[in-house]
């Protein structure tokens, strides 16, 4: 049985969008594309690349597809992220796409579809795509969460599990966390089952 994951580059503030270019994702009028670049160092980018190469399936929403389905396969193979990602096989989960044009994706209807490519694939990741991580985490079907946090605010900007998405639930932490010299830190949470309050832990 393999897993689901999901892959976040995260501001502090809890802002995902936008991290690797400027026009990556304008929507909601977001200005501030591209926030990931002033902290680029080579142990993080290892950390990224090893973390894509043990990958063997990409799900994605829709706007996320979009964005890559435009970038990726435009960068040829001589890119190693490109080439991964191009020959890899891809799942977008969309009501209004039938026909993906990235080669070896296919198009799901609905995040609880997920579930069955757990039989089909050892290590399955998420990239951003916030709206469909917190229907994954709704279905109960999302396993790991891999988080690099990053040391800014932006202030707006999408954020991951806004107020009314996902469901609750717990993680506990599944490797050690990592620190690079730029200051990000990778976090790794498997889940766990449903929240201890106060209540419950007999406070």
């Amino acid at each position: 049985m393999g897993t689901i994951s999901l892959d976040l580059f995260l501001t502090l503030d809890g802002v995902y969008q936008g991290p690797g270019g400027a026009e990556e994702d304008t929507s909601g009028g977001f200005t501030l594309g591209g926030w990931q670049a002033a902290f680029a160092d080579s142990e993080s980018g290892s950390a990224i690349m090893a973390g894509i190469n043990q990958m063997d399936a990409l799900l994605l929403g829709r706007r996320t597809y979009d964005i890559f389905a435009g970038y990726w396969p435009q960068r040829g193979n001589s890119n190693p992220i490109a080439e991964k990602f191009n020959a890899m096989d891809k799942y977008v989960v969309s009501r209004t796409l039938h026909d993906a044009d990235w080669e070896g994706t296919a198009v799901l209807s609905a995040a609880e579809d997920a579930a069955a490519l757990k039989d089909r694939h050892e290590d399955i990741h998420v990239v951003g795509s916030g709206a469909l991580a917190g229907g994954l985490l709704a279905a109960g079907i999302l396993d790991r969460l891999n988080l690099f946090l990053y040391p800014v605010t932006l202030g707006s900007g999408k954020r991951i599990f806004p107020d009314g998405a996902g469901v609750p639930a717990a993680f506990t932490l599944a490797a050690e966390p990592q620190a690079f010299p730029s200051g990000v830190v990778r976090m790794v949470y498997e889940r766990s089952g449903t929240p201890v309050t106060g209540l419950d832990a007999g406070d």
